[in-house]
């Protein structure tokens, strides 16, 4: 098959929008030009790509293809820039687990941004950020996944650190005697969405999972420890947001601390916009993140 630019760019552009008029809108033509474009995409490939759901959904066939159109759109809008003789730009979709979002990214994107180079942020947990590099919706991604996705390169970050914290009152009200797996049991928690196993994991670990207590789920980043400061419970806070907290919280078992890696997965295209963006995250996190122990030689 040879998939038409055109083509390609509107199985693009409904992937990111969801639908055939958010893609027409977003290009600038009908919705019938969509259809037809992407009809015609269909024929050529011999499959069915587009599952016409709300939100459209993209078919395993279609993901394959999907990826190809977020490749050319990178390589075309590179090509474009240095034709132009101007600094790589175009729009870099990339997914990052909401801590990192919170913390230490965001700085490193901005001089990017001040350049040219727009971005489509995807928030989701560090252990599923790698799904959405498979499946062809972002380029690159913040994840904890350290085997690296087929047609994707990988390099350490470093680590994530997250302590047991709560709010000063809360912890003389619960923990009264300390951490123990009876004040385990019954304390409140606090916990990012069902998908954050960081407070779960510390409670099998110090209860060996007997520890059932109450649960708020909280599901932003600067929410979930705006919650633990207001005394909903304790919960796994990241020590950079810690850090810069004017009410200090209270660290309940300074042996707890729990470090999660992040590795930085990038496809292998050869592109200036997606190399910056590698350099400027990779620096931003060496000065952000804990760093592994030397070995013992």
């Amino acid at each position: 098959m040879e998939p038409d630019l055109g083509q390609l760019r509107a199985l693009s552009a409904v992937a990111a929008e969801g639908s055939f008029e958010g893609a027409a809108r977003a290009l600038h033509v009908t919705p019938s030009a969509i259809s037809q474009r992407l009809k015609a995409l269909e024929r050529a490939a011999g499959s069915v790509l587009l599952v016409r759901s709300r939100p459209v959904q993209v078919t395993p066939a279609g993901q394959a293809l999907l990826r190809l159109a977020r490749q050319v759109d990178l390589l075309v809008s590179d090509a474009a820039a240095e034709l132009a003789g101007i600094p790589a730009r175009g729009t870099v979709p990339v997914a990052v687990n909401a801590d990192s979002l919170a913390t230490w990214v965001l700085p490193a994107l901005a001089p990017l941004a001040d350049e040219g180079i727009t971005f489509d942020v995807f928030r989701e947990d560090q252990a599923h950020t790698s799904r959405l590099l498979r499946d062809g919706t972002v380029v690159a991604a913040v994840t904890s996944e350290a085997e690296a996705v087929p047609g994707c390169t990988v390099r350490r970050l470093g680590s994530m650190r997250y302590r047991p914290m709560a709010a000063p009152r809360f912890a003389e009200r619960w923990f009264p005697e300390g951490v123990t797996a009876t004040a385990l049991g019954s304390a409140p928690v606090v916990v990012f969405d069902r998908r954050d196993d960081l407070q779960h994991a510390y409670l099998r670990r110090r209860t060996r999972g007997r520890a059932r207590p109450p649960m708020h789920y909280v599901p932003a980043s600067a929410d979930f420890v705006h919650a633990v400061r207001l005394g909903l419970g304790w919960g796994m806070v990241p020590e950079l947001q810690a850090a810069g907290l004017a009410e200090p919280l209270v660290d309940l078992d300074p042996r707890g601390a729990v470090d999660v890696t992040l590795h930085w997965q990038q496809w292998r295209l050869a592109s200036p916009a997606l190399d910056r963006l590698a350099a400027a995250v990779t620096e931003a996190a060496a000065a952000s993140l804990a760093r592994p122990p030397a070995r013992r030689r």
